[in-house]
């Protein structure tokens, strides 16, 4: 194994692993972004077994010493914005400006729950017995498993890591072995902060190997998995079977309705940056734009002349506004998936083609489909690349019925001049989220985020409801 890989930390310990995978740029495939060492299931189980000793004393941690460490961990993310933006940007395929704004939002998730470490309540209710006294407390749940995808490698990390750790819990995190750059940035910034031994783990790897044993380990109490159905699926069945708690963040297939009443210029911005931005990689993108007949034709050609003048180019270059695709696997998906479309039928009004740049990368023009019904495998099926479909409905009630004819449920979007189309939208969409004149992608830190149906699965993330999934409540009955 070279000498300058990136290692696991493991009981406060930087330590080798089984084997080492190559991280390489998708917007320059000569430029190697680093080698990070791949970990083996014995270390993942020792790492498991550092968590467990050192959760006692972690979860009886002064709160004020554990919001300072938070703290410090966020203003050292913040400090190292620009190289840690550009680090983001070499190994996923996001725009520069993106990937900086991204690890800003992670080094804010870690001040946010600095401050949420001194706020864990609890509640003193009466008895319905004379002289009984009742208190409700929260607890941390223990050892919780941290599994994270590809498309933010440090803002999902940041977003389950920093509430784990604030609420008293120890941590085992496994970041996507396709992108280990920024978690074990992260990671390194983390063990600098003075995390006390075991409290901490990373474990880069497989998840075969690695995500297997943090599965099935009973010394794990709680999983926190974003990724895709499939595998979402079986994290379910697999934690349920052995009782731990387990909170799950799948797909989408997002809709974004623009009613005949709505400003033109702002349903195209919305559908533009929701579909195409982050080289269409999010779970929150608009991957259907669902369209009432009269404004129908005006958007397709407004969204087409848009699209004409979208740079996509490498990531780095000032002036890109879609980078890559992260690599050549995701890259064929999006490539099959155009092509099934056109199969189906629907005309592909703009893009879909492999794209040549300076640099050898996996570039795809961001492409936009017509004459699609919400029946098509490019309507049901998540893609996870810059692809959108357009379909066309008679007026709003058939829009509002498209737009949840869907087994997802996460994000949904409105573009409407009307008071009375965004209040009943807000209500009877059937997703976690509902914008209203915004793009489907693109949320606040301090507030909820998840979904409904295949979705979503357990308690939310973020904010002040991250509590309900890092904790547990304990009941206690005094007689006076």
């Amino acid at each position: 194994m070279p000498v300058d890989t990136h290692q696991n930390f493991i009981a406060g310990e930087w330590v080798g692993g089984s084997d080492a995978t190559v991280n390489r740029n998708p917007s320059d495939l000569k430029d190697v972004v680093g080698t990070y060492a791949r970990a083996s299931a014995d270390q993942a189980r020792d790492a498991i077994a550092a968590a467990v000793a050192a959760a006692p004393a972690w979860a009886a941690f002064n709160i004020q010493e554990r919001a300072t460490l938070l703290e410090k961990i966020g203003n050292a993310i913040l400090a190292q914005k620009d190289e840690l933006g550009k680090l983001l940007s070499r190994e996923e395929g996001k725009t520069l400006p993106e990937g900086t704004g991204e690890v800003v939002r992670a080094a804010w998730i870690f001040k946010f729950f600095a401050g949420e470490c001194l706020r864990i309540a609890g509640e003193k209710v009466a008895s319905v017995r004379p002289g009984v006294e009742i208190e409700i407390t929260r607890e941390p749940v223990g050892v919780v498993g941290i599994i994270t995808p590809w498309n933010f490698p440090i803002a999902i990390p940041a977003w389950k890591i920093a509430p784990a750790l604030a609420y008293g819990n120890c941590v085992v995190f496994k970041p996507a072995d396709l992108v280990p750059g920024c978690g074990w940035a992260l990671a390194k910034i983390i063990a600098d902060a003075g995390v006390p031994k075991g409290v901490f783990n990373l474990v880069m790897g497989r998840g075969s190997v690695v995500g297997e044993v943090i599965l099935n380990d009973k010394r794990v109490n709680a999983i926190t998995f974003t990724g895709s159905v499939e595998t979402g699926r079986k994290v379910a069945a697999t934690a349920v079977g052995r009782m731990a708690k387990v909170q799950l963040e799948m797909g989408g297939k997002n809709p974004l309705v623009v009613v005949d009443d709505a400003d033109l210029a702002v349903a195209v911005n919305c559908a533009v940056q929701g579909a195409f931005f982050s080289t269409g990689q999010r779970c929150t993108a608009s991957s259907r734009l669902i369209v009432t007949d009269k404004i129908h034709d005006k958007f397709v050609g407004a969204m087409v002349e848009k699209m004409k003048t979208l740079k996509t180019d490498n990531a780095l270059k000032p002036g890109t506004d879609i980078g890559p695709v992260v690599d050549e696997s995701q890259l064929k998906t999006d490539q099959d998936y155009i092509e099934i479309a056109r199969k189906e039928g629907a005309k592909l009004a703009f893009g879909g083609e492999r794209l040549n740049r300076e640099s050898d990368g996996y570039y795809l023009a961001p492409a936009l489909f017509t004459d699609t019904t919400n029946a098509m495998r490019i309507s049901r099926e998540e893609v996870f690349g810059p692809v959108a479909s357009v379909i066309r409905v008679k007026d709003y009630d058939e829009a509002l019925a498209t737009a949840n004819d869907t087994e997802f449920g996460l994000s949904a979007g409105i573009c409407t001049t009307s008071l009375k189309y965004s209040s009943h939208f807000k209500r009877a969409s059937q997703a976690g989220m509902v914008m209203v004149n915004l793009p489907t992608a693109g949320v606040d830190y301090h507030v909820p985020f998840g979904g409904r149906k295949g979705s979503s699965y357990g308690p939310r993330e973020q904010g002040r409801y991250a509590v309900e999934f890092y904790t547990t409540v304990k009941t206690t009955y005094l007689q006076g």
